[in-house]
């Protein structure tokens, strides 16, 4: 996305504006490193002789808005290097029964801790659960194999019923996709799914965990399955910087009106 606005754009966007056009020209390869601020700052006030550093930085966050580039926390701004991590939720489940794995071969896992705890408030909202029920917890750390750059921080809170005493306690990743570990324990199927969504600023401990900088927007996903009786079997939920990530949700439109007035709650 570009200014349309040329001399008449905020300095902030002028400057955004002319750091794209080098990513786009090659001058600033994937992965590599922009020059730093106090470098850019000398740049630019070649053509703003007042540009402040809060100006150049808010040039820098439209950058990182857009995905172009990404901060990693005490190193510097680099030119995004990989293309988005894509997630398709609605057909998760499908895709993971045809060979018992979820489609992540590029993400390495690990499991930080696994155990028992209260359920955190948030959660049990969204659940419909006690707050401060124990359940087993599994946290868990996705990053990419190649940079090894942490891409994804969540967790699994999975019912004592049927987790407890299980290998489900053991902080080892699991030799199949987690839910049909689950299945397998419950004698249950997943049968319906509800995901909610925020865009919001990171917690402190995210930030750490993930490599992002304080003010680097995360996508935070609550996922609650159930089973047909509607029993929860897995509340599961998921953190990542939203300058690497892209939700796609492909569906089928519905011919039928929502309610008796044929108007739908969009």
């Amino acid at each position: 996305m570009t200014s349309e606005l040329g001399a008449k754009a905020p300095k902030y966007q002028r400057i955004a504006d002319e750091l794209r056009r080098d990513i786009k020209n090659g001058n600033y390869g994937p992965g590599e490193r922009l020059p730093a601020e106090a470098a850019l700052l000398e740049r630019f006030r070649a053509t703003f002789p007042s540009l402040s550093m809060e100006t150049l930085r808010s040039a820098i966050r439209v950058l990182r808005a857009e995905g172009i580039v990404e901060a990693r926390q005490g190193v510097g701004t680099f030119v995004t290097a990989n293309r988005r991590l894509q997630r398709r939720s609605r057909d998760r489940y499908g895709r993971a029964r045809t060979d018992g794995k979820l489609l992540t071969a590029h993400l390495r896992h690990e499991i930080p801790f696994a155990g028992r705890g209260p359920v955190p408030e948030h959660v049990a909202q969204a659940a419909g659960m006690d707050p401060g029920e124990r359940v087993v917890i599994r946290r868990r750390v996705l990053s990419d194999r190649e940079s090894g750059r942490p891409q994804e921080v969540g967790a699994s809170y999975i019912p004592l019923g049927f987790a407890a005493g299980t290998f489900l306690e053991q902080p080892q990743v699991v030799p199949k996709a987690l839910f049909l570990c689950i299945e397998d324990l419950s004698g249950k199927r997943y049968s319906r799914a509800r995901d909610h969504w925020q865009w919001r600023m990171p917690t402190a401990v995210e930030a750490e965990a993930l490599q992002i900088s304080p003010g680097t927007g995360v996508v935070h996903v609550v996922h609650v399955a159930r089973a047909e009786d509607d029993t929860v079997l897995e509340v599961s939920e998921s953190v990542w910087p939203a300058d690497r990530i892209e939700i796609i949700d492909e569906y089928d439109v519905t011919q039928q009106p929502e309610d008796a007035d044929g108007r739908s709650d969009i």
